[in-house]
């Protein structure tokens, strides 16, 4: 990854925006753009980009780490001292005048921001995602190829998960068979792990438990993981035994869903048509309330990120954008249906990167 030509662009837009200092913390961000980021902690770290350099200050206790790393100017403090002095070292390196307009990265820590603030008084706040989303949105061929690769660790994890679903077999057991299988695939870390048996399906963000699986339940499986920086997100659905006409059905229109969706996500579209695709599907069916999520999120070096796929969202869809896809129907006390598919956007429309198919999975009841 050209790391210069990233910082470059920053530079650009932060001249066009008429801010003077973008700061960044160790976060997916100071990655993006440096290609490093260290072990976040309680102790400030910043990233100091202006119209003419950049400064790095950091606790002395990873200073000989980032050095490894980073041809920066850089500035450590020690516990003892804290960075107020790095801050002024870093501030008369750069030697520009102070900034008016100081954008401080999203994730950044309030008490940093605060730090922050101190050494700047005077400069007005921002969000550093007025610079760094409009990059981080738009993927190189390298970054798509990366996101590629990490999305078949995904796959396997999955096919993995749903040969350990059966009956008995509780929810935090078939999570460890995922992980596992995104650790011996060399995937780094792993990201999510989320299986949610019978009525517990119907909760979008349910963390995996105790619950053994039954016979007849239907299992919602959200996965993903991270390899070389890059995420992967996948949600599949199993069934234990035979599906009642019930779970079916719902399940068709959730599908149908899906590619309504896919269909719409072309460049020049909006993001908005997206969501409106699948939930006019959804609403036709009857389900229209049950449908109680925006249909997707970016997905990158972080497994969320801009933009939001939302029926409010106005912003065209530009090649190289990567956000998922995934309409989902949730029954309260009965079960729910999510099906997630990780597109990246070329001239011709979508492109899925998971090759496994979306229908119903049957695994043995037991």
């Amino acid at each position: 990854m050209d790391h210069a030509a990233r910082m470059a662009t920053a530079r650009g837009l932060m001249a066009a925006q008429q801010i003077d200092m973008l700061a960044v913390s160790p976060s997916d961000d100071m990655y993006y753009l440096l290609g490093y980021s260290p072990h976040a902690d309680e102790r400030p770290c910043y990233l100091l980009i202006d119209g003419g350099g950049a400064a790095f200050i950091v606790p002395s206790l990873n200073a000989a780490e980032a050095a490894q790393h980073l041809s920066l100017p850089s500035f450590a403090y020690t516990d003892a001292e804290g960075p107020a002095g790095a801050l002024a070292g870093a501030a008369r390196a750069l030697g520009e005048p102070a900034p008016r307009r100081l954008a401080v990265s999203d994730t950044m820590r309030a008490d940093f921001v605060l730090t922050l603030r101190g050494a700047y008084p005077d400069a007005a706040l921002a969000l550093g995602s007025s610079i760094l989303a409009p990059l981080r949105m738009r993927k190189s061929a390298d970054e798509i190829e990366l996101l590629r690769e990490s999305s078949r660790h995904a796959d396997q994890a999955m096919r993995d998960a749903w040969s350990a679903c059966r009956a008995g077999a509780s929810e935090r057991e078939i999570a460890e068979v995922a992980a596992a299988s995104f650790r011996r695939s060399g995937s780094e870390e792993v990201l999510a792990t989320s299986i949610a048996s019978g009525p517990n399906g119907a909760f979008p963000h349910h963390h995996s438990g105790g619950r053994r699986l039954q016979t007849g339940d239907a299992v919602t499986l959200d996965l993903g993981g991270r390899l070389r920086g890059y995420a992967s997100d996948i949600t599949r659905m199993a069934i234990i035994g035979t599906p009642t006409p019930r779970y079916e059905g719902v399940h068709r229109t959730v599908e149908a869903a899906v590619t309504a969706a896919l269909a719409a996500a072309r460049p020049g579209a909006l993001l908005k048509d997206v969501d409106l695709a699948a939930r006019a599907i959804i609403d036709r069916a009857g389900c229209g309330q049950y449908f109680v999520h925006r249909i997707g999120h970016g997905l990158g070096l972080s497994i969320h990120e801009l933009p939001s796929v939302t029926q409010l969202n106005a912003q065209p869809i530009e090649e190289g954008m990567v956000f998922s896809v995934e309409p989902g129907v949730y029954l309260p006390g009965e079960f729910g249906v999510r099906l997630e598919e990780i597109v990246h956007i070329a001239a011709d429309g979508a492109h899925r990167f998971s090759e496994l198919p979306r229908d119903v999975h049957r695994v043995g009841g037991g």
